[in-house]
């Protein structure tokens, strides 16, 4: 299954907002190109940044499903990255499927916050 082109925007409810709040936090407060944030099956929120430096990197999504599962988590309802692409790599889609399976809802951002598009695993 590939990813889609994302469509426009849709309305988002209070706790993709809260997602969109915590990855646009989470990169001010770091400066870094990334900021992501996804929700759990259990409704649980983990927040983190692209990791660039020398010897490991890690982008914004793939850290906060990381989290997510070294927290126990069983699967995902969510996910906000907030950069300057207009789309997932294959590496961040392969890691939300891994963990999310297909049906997990991907809003995509500029930098400052505003949804561009959003996608579905």
């Amino acid at each position: 299954m590939t990813e889609s082109a994302p469509a426009a925007p849709a309305e988002l409810s209070a706790e993709d907002r809260k997602l969109v709040t915590l990855a646009r936090a989470t990169r001010a407060r770091t400066g870094t190109a990334e900021g992501a944030a996804v929700r759990d099956a259990d409704g649980r929120t983990y927040a983190a940044a692209t990791v660039d430096l020398p010897s490991l990197q890690v982008s914004a999504v793939q850290l906060c499903i990381g989290m997510a599962f070294a927290s126990g988590a069983k699967g995902l309802e969510a996910a906000v990255v907030l950069g300057e692409r207009s789309a997932l790599t294959d590496a961040d889609l392969a890691a939300l499927r891994d963990l999310g399976g297909p049906g997990v809802v991907v809003h995509l951002g500029a930098p400052r916050g505003t949804v561009t598009g959003t996608v579905t695993t």
